[in-house]
């Protein structure tokens, strides 16, 4: 499993100049992607809807807004 290109814009173009703040959204040669984001499970997962469930495995993880909206032009539709 390979990072094949990052989707929407780089943290520089969002803003961080320190490369304090880098949320980022990650395609993979598998198809999936990789999240950088800000670990948030014990604060979140009691949040969880009913329908919803995460693994031992599983983190949950925070972006910025912005980091989403700019990287939807970027997501396939299929």
């Amino acid at each position: 499993m390979k990072i094949v290109r990052r989707i929407g814009a780089s943290p520089r173009e969002r803003g961080s100049l320190s490369g304090e703040t880098c949320p980022d959204i990650f395609e993979l040669s598998d198809g999936n992607f990789a999240v950088i984001g800000t670990e948030a499970t014990a604060t979140l997962d009691a949040e969880l809807p009913a329908d919803a469930a995460r693994a031992d495995h599983e983190r949950i993880v925070v972006i910025s807004r912005e980091t989403l909206v700019r990287a939807k032009a970027d997501i396939p539709e299929a």
